[in-house]
């Protein structure tokens, strides 16, 4: 009965941990190539488009980059951009953010942890 145990203890410990990185394992390499996709909208060179400049964005409240017009909604949503707020944005924007203008979504969830290993490859605020 202890080895029983053990093993399923081992095997649940194995299975958290399994979980824990897979949850956290983004590839930037893969995050600049799906990037493109945002580069329409969003620059990472410090100059803003139709969205704000994403360089920096990294624990830095929302709506602060200057010169950009956002919308009330985001600007009052009191939002610092961690790598838990940024999947929940990218996953669904109006549902965090409802009144947000950006309303393009990243359904996949590797490819989000990919363009958040890639912006936060870049630098913090």
């Amino acid at each position: 009965m202890e080895k029983a145990l053990r093993l399923i203890s081992s095997l649940a410990m194995l299975a958290i941990a399994d979980q824990a990185a897979a949850a956290g394992t983004g590839d930037p390499a893969n995050g600049q190539r799906l990037f493109s996709r945002c580069s329409g909208c969003h620059s990472i060179q410090g100059d803003n488009k139709s969205g704000p400049a994403l360089n920096g964005v990294f624990d830095r409240k929302a709506a602060v980059v200057e010169g950009y017009s956002y919308s009330s909604a985001l600007a009052n949503s009191g939002i610092t951009w961690t790598e838990d707020r940024l999947d929940t944005y990218l996953a669904g924007p109006t549902r965090l953010v409802r009144g947000t203008r950006m309303t393009i979504s990243v359904s996949k969830e590797q490819d989000r942890a990919d363009i958040i290993a890639y912006l936060k490859s870049l630098g913090g605020s």
